[in-house]
């Protein structure tokens, strides 16, 4: 089995790519708790320096404590520990661990445009980075739109640019309802 590893905008984090499918929904880990629900997740919180963990469609992405070890130190330790993961054969999620989104209600048209659109063009064009980025909430009176970064996205010192340049310019274009974009932590 071989792993390529890409960077990302986020210096932070690094992308792995197993050659295979990963996740068909994205799941992200922020702490070692959290990861008790992936044998994969859980893995890599073991390893010194490791601060989350996200997996892709064809990808994991890794994002390190910037007060930590440095990617060269790491980098092996994380590449056996996903090679080990995929070889064994062991599920990516325990039994009952995929926690779907329950759904809340219908959406208005301009939120059902909004999430299309994210699905559509944006969050692919993030997941080349190694991060995803989600619907939060739409104030339709103030037409503020709030969406959530997740992965090596989520601590990237580019990702308020990503978020005015890219994402609220598309939105406004798109979906003339959207004054302003907002990043939720």
């Amino acid at each position: 089995m071989f792993i390529q590893t890409e960077p990302t905008p986020n210096p932070n984090a690094l992308k792995f790519l197993p050659g295979r499918d990963v996740s068909a929904e994205p799941r992200e880990f922020l702490t070692i708790d959290e990861a008790a629900a992936s044998p994969l997740a859980e893995s890599l919180f073991q390893l010194e320096g490791v601060a989350g963990v996200f997996f892709g469609s064809d990808y994991v992405s890794v994002t390190r404590d910037p007060a930590g070890l440095d990617w060269p130190q790491m980098k092996a330790p994380i590449l056996a520990a996903i090679m080990d993961h995929f070889v064994s054969g062991a599920p990516l999620l325990r039994g009952g661990a995929f926690d779907s989104v329950s759904p809340d209600g219908e959406d208005s048209e301009i939120v059902a445009e909004i999430k299309q659109l994210l699905d559509s063009r944006i969050r692919p064009a993030v997941a080349q980075d190694g991060g995803d980025i989600l619907f939060d909430t739409f104030d339709e009176e103030t037409g503020v739109l709030s969406l959530r970064m997740r992965g090596a996205c989520a601590g990237c010192p580019s990702s308020s640019a990503t978020l005015k340049a890219g994402v609220e310019q598309m939105m406004k274009h798109y979906v003339p309802e959207v004054t302003r974009v907002e990043q939720v932590i």
